[in-house]
C-alpha cells in the first residue's frame, strides 16, 4: 500500500508527465505541418534504433520498440521510400532480410538529434550544471524503471518487487 504523501507525489508527476507529452505532441504536429516531407515521430523512433543498434530484422526491431512486426511494417516501407532505410539480404539466413540505416538515413538523424539537444540546452541554460545533472539522472531513472515495469499488472507492483 502506498502513503497518502507517495500517492500526492505520484499524482504531480503524473500531472506533468501528461503536461509534457501534449507540449511534445504540439511540437511534433507544428514540425508535421511545416515539414509535409518529414519523417512521423512513430517512424523516426525506429530509425534512432537502426542507427543506434545497427542492421537487424523487422521482427528484432519491432521488439526493441514494444510493437508488433505488422504494426511497423508500414512505417518501414515509409523509410524505404524515403531512402532512409535499406533491406538487405542477412548474411547468417539468406531467406532473411535485414533493415539498415542508410546514408541519409544517418544524416537525418544526426540533424535531428542536433536541433533536440539544441533546443534541450536551451530550455536547461539557466539550470546550475549540478541541476542538468541531476535532472538528466532522475530522468534516466525513471525512465527505465517504466520501461522496466512496462508489462506489470496491478497498481502496486513496484521496480523492487518486480526485480526480486
Amino acid at each position: 500500500m502506498f502513503s497518502d504523501d507517495e500517492l500526492d507525489t505520484a499524482d504531480a508527476v503524473g500531472t506533468q508527465l501528461i503536461r509534457l507529452v501534449r507540449l511534445i505532441e504540439r511540437t511534433q504536429a507544428h514540425y508535421q505541418a511545416a515539414n509535409p516531407d518529414g519523417v512521423e515521430r512513430a517512424t523516426y523512433i525506429l530509425l534512432v534504433h537502426l542507427v543506434k543498434d545497427g542492421p537487424q530484422r523487422a521482427g528484432a526491431l519491432a521488439d526493441s520498440v514494444h510493437s508488433d512486426p505488422s504494426t511497423i511494417s508500414r512505417q518501414i516501407a515509409q523509410l524505404v521510400k524515403l531512402g532512409l532505410v535499406e533491406r538487405t539480404a542477412d548474411p547468417e539466413d539468406g531467406r532473411a532480410t535485414l533493415l539498415a540505416a542508410t546514408v541519409e538515413g544517418v544524416r537525418v538523424f544526426e540533424e535531428n538529434r542536433r536541433t533536440r539537444n539544441e533546443r534541450i540546452a536551451a530550455l536547461i541554460a539557466h539550470w546550475s550544471a549540478a541541476e542538468r545533472t541531476l535532472f538528466a539522472e532522475l530522468l534516466s531513472r525513471f525512465t527505465t524503471d517504466f520501461e522496466f515495469l512496462k508489462t506489470s499488472t496491478g497498481p502496486e507492483r513496484t521496480v523492487a518487487s518486480a526485480r526480486s
